[in-house]
């Protein structure tokens, strides 16, 4: 086989030389998009069965908005409300109360409480 018979010979010379492929970006990328207010998510393009979340500017809320086949757009508002950590519970104040409670529970007679309880059953 001769240098005309293969299909990667280039008469022209350097005309055709080889490329180095580009790299693509495999790291995946996000993005959050914005708008104002509720004509800012109705004027959102996007194409049919698609749906994106986005962040209104405008106040604590964020809309869904998806497509049908047909790319009619269906847009619904959603309250967002920011995170309040739970306070920890605070254990002196629990054990100090535990501990109240058990003096008064300690601290009072057995015998009378007793003998009160059958007094009321024999009358």
């Amino acid at each position: 086989m001769n240098q005309f018979q293969t299909p990667f010979y280039n008469p022209y010379g350097f005309m055709g030389q080889y490329q180095q492929p580009q790299q693509v970006n495999t790291q995946p990328t996000s993005q959050v998009v914005r708008v104002n207010g509720e004509n800012g998510a109705r004027s959102f393009q996007m194409g049919a069965n698609s749906s994106a979340l986005l962040l209104d500017e405008s106040g604590l809320m964020v809309w869904l908005v998806t497509s049908d086949g047909a790319g009619y757009k269906t847009v619904s508002p959603y309250d967002i409300v920011p995170h309040k950590a739970e306070p920890q519970p605070d254990y002196g104040s629990l054990e100090s109360r535990i501990q109240r409670l058990e003096e008064i529970v300690n601290a009072k007679p057995v015998n009378s409480n007793r003998k009160k309880q059958s007094d009321d059953v024999t009358d």
